[in-house]
């Protein structure tokens, strides 16, 4: 598949939102994993998209936003 390594990360999350995350990084520490790297992959997606929507000089449109290759 790929290389992986550890990183800590710190963040600051409102009390109840923490409470629940440091209780999921307890009991399911692959769950949390994965919530980081769907969050971190949508977010790249979107940045990519956002990035190639401003260059083609159409922001906003939704072909700006179809896959690469596809219009």
């Amino acid at each position: 598949m790929w290389e992986t390594c550890a990183v800590d990360l710190t963040v600051h999350l409102p009390k109840s939102v923490a409470v629940e995350v440091e209780q999921v990084q307890r009991n399911n520490p692959e769950m949390l994993s994965r919530i980081l790297y769907y969050a971190m992959t949508r977010r790249t997606i979107y940045d990519t998209l956002a990035a190639r929507a401003a260059f083609d000089g159409e922001k906003g449109s939704i072909d700006a936003l179809s896959p690469i290759g596809v219009r």
